[in-house]
């Protein structure tokens, strides 16, 4: 699938800075995205010493190695870059963007570019290029589309996240991510949306009486409990935002019996380390490892979130012991599991509407999770249509690889990031469209918004909740329902 590229007028609105000349100047730093204040001098050296120190640290070497004796410039990549199709700017084609990175690596860190520079005196670093790599590693959603096309196998948009790597070790990265990450890490609220414990616990018993209005069932949100089976961390964005999806959660718990909790020490899912810096990626994960010890889980629970999700199944491991790790699932394969096993029930009445599925990348692009959350929709969803490409091959939202969090690219996201996939939207006529990630939701409801699009974007577990049928054993009757309720004085 592809589509048009944007006009001269749009593109000039799309790239637009809202950042004030003289923060611009100040910080000799020309991006669309707003940075903290950092030290601006000799800007290459301690780009190139960050990067030497990372490459001592980990094992990016051994891959930059395999990518620049595989270098290609074939420019297949272009084909599914979606970004590239909406700019046409040669600067967006993938390969362009990650040789800005290979080259700072063949000329400084190998031993023939470093002959080659001394012996001609040129190919140093220098602050234009580091402007341009700033600028170029946020144009990219770091969907890695591109990575199925490439004939010699370079992950692009891993280059991509170790050139904001190096970038944030030097000052430069968004503000939105570092702040939101700062207090996760070290605020008093210990999460990305700063969410005190009082005011989660007001919501998520506000929820509970509101499901029992509406469901007479007894849904609970257990908080605290020691020795569960799952300990739940979703994108802690939905406890603001999300409310039916974490009611379809809980009411997916409550059919089932079996035990999960969400913990006061920590509940936040989002993990922004996987956008632009390692450091933090590590100490995120160590958090929710740290928390289910706590209460002595079995097994980490992430919510439908596509990242939340990733990071957590792939740096767990990594980070927090091995193969002693504790398991990672998302809640879409645990409620797929329990459906299989005859224990969720669907009305298929209820949800009439067009409905469509959208794939995040993070969890559909490694084929980790396609079929499961669309064998669940056409359980009780009649009207159910595809749309094409998906699963593994799906198109990115448009606001991937942490873009979505940066208020400040709404524009360029709707307008060049989502522009295929507005189209492809649009194609499939759908009234409904589930996205399961905080941060596609997000996006995609800015996206349909900015580009006239009627449809309802929500979350798996939003039409679950609408349509779960519970056991007759867990509805209380109308009688002692009212009974339950506090009386007026």
């Amino acid at each position: 699938m592809n589509t048009t590229v944007i006009t001269d007028e749009e593109k000039q609105k799309a790239f637009k800075s809202l950042r004030k000349p003289e923060t611009i100047e100040k910080q000799k730093l020309d991006v669309r995205y707003h940075i903290e204040d950092f030290d601006v001098s000799e800007r290459p050296r301690r780009f190139l010493e960050a990067f030497a120190a990372i490459l001592k640290h980990s094992n990016y070497k051994m891959a930059l190695d395999h990518f620049i004796r595989m270098s290609a410039k074939c420019s297949r990549c272009a084909t599914t870059c979606q970004v590239y199709q909406a700019t046409g700017d040669l600067k967006d084609i993938p390969c362009y963007r990650s040789e800005l990175l290979l080259s700072v690596y063949r000329r400084h860190f190998t031993i023939g570019g470093l002959i080659k520079g001394r012996l001609l005196g040129s190919g140093y670093l220098t602050d234009d290029k580091i402007q341009e790599m700033a600028d170029s590693f946020w144009n990219c959603t770091a969907c890695k589309r591109c990575s199925l096309e490439c004939p010699s196998g370079i992950d692009h948009a891993l280059i991509t996240h170790l050139g904001r790597y190096i970038l944030s070790e030097i000052g430069i990265a968004p503000r939105a991510l570092v702040v939101s990450t700062r207090e996760q890490l070290e605020g008093a609220t210990k999460n990305t949306s700063a969410i005190p414990v009082p005011a989660l616990k007001d919501t998520l018993e506000f929820l509970e009486d509101d499901m029992f209005e509406e469901k007479s069932v007894r849904i609970k949100f257990p908080i605290d409990v020691e020795d569960t089976e799952y300990v739940f961390f979703p994108a802690v964005s939905d406890f603001l935002m999300e409310a039916e999806s974490l009611m379809g959660i809980a009411a997916v718990f409550t059919a089932t019996g079996d035990s999960w909790t969400t913990g006061t020490g920590y509940f936040d899912g989002i993990n922004y380390g996987l956008f632009y810096s390692d450091r933090m990626l590590e100490r995120v994960v160590k958090k929710v490892d740290e928390e289910t010890k706590r209460l002595r889980g079995k097994n980490i629970l992430i919510g439908e979130c596509g990242h939340a999700s990733r990071s957590a199944k792939y740096f767990i491991p990594t980070y927090c012991g091995g193969k002693d790790a504790p398991l990672v699932i998302n809640i879409m394969e645990y409620t797929y599991m329990v459906w299989k096993e005859g224990k969720l029930k669907f009305n298929p009445n209820i949800v009439t509407e067009k409905v469509a599925y959208h794939d995040p990348c993070n969890i559909a692009r490694q084929r980790w999770i396609i079929d499961k959350p669309r064998e669940l929709l056409k359980a009780f969803c009649k009207n159910y249509v595809e749309m094409t490409p998906s699963g593994e091959n799906n198109i990115c939202c448009g606001g991937g690889g942490g873009t979505v969090s940066i208020d400040e690219l709404r524009t360029y996201r709707t307008t060049v990031g989502g522009k295929l996939k507005a189209d492809q939207i649009r194609k499939s006529g759908c009234e409904i469209l589930v996205a399961p990630c905080a941060n596609c939701k997000k996006q995609l409801r800015e996206l349909v918004e900015d580009q006239g699009i009627a449809c309802e974007v929500v979350g798996l577990h939003d039409l679950i909740y609408k349509a779960i049928i519970f056991d007759d054993s867990l509805i209380e009757k109308e009688e002692a329902k009212s009974e339950s309720l506090p009386k007026e004085n």
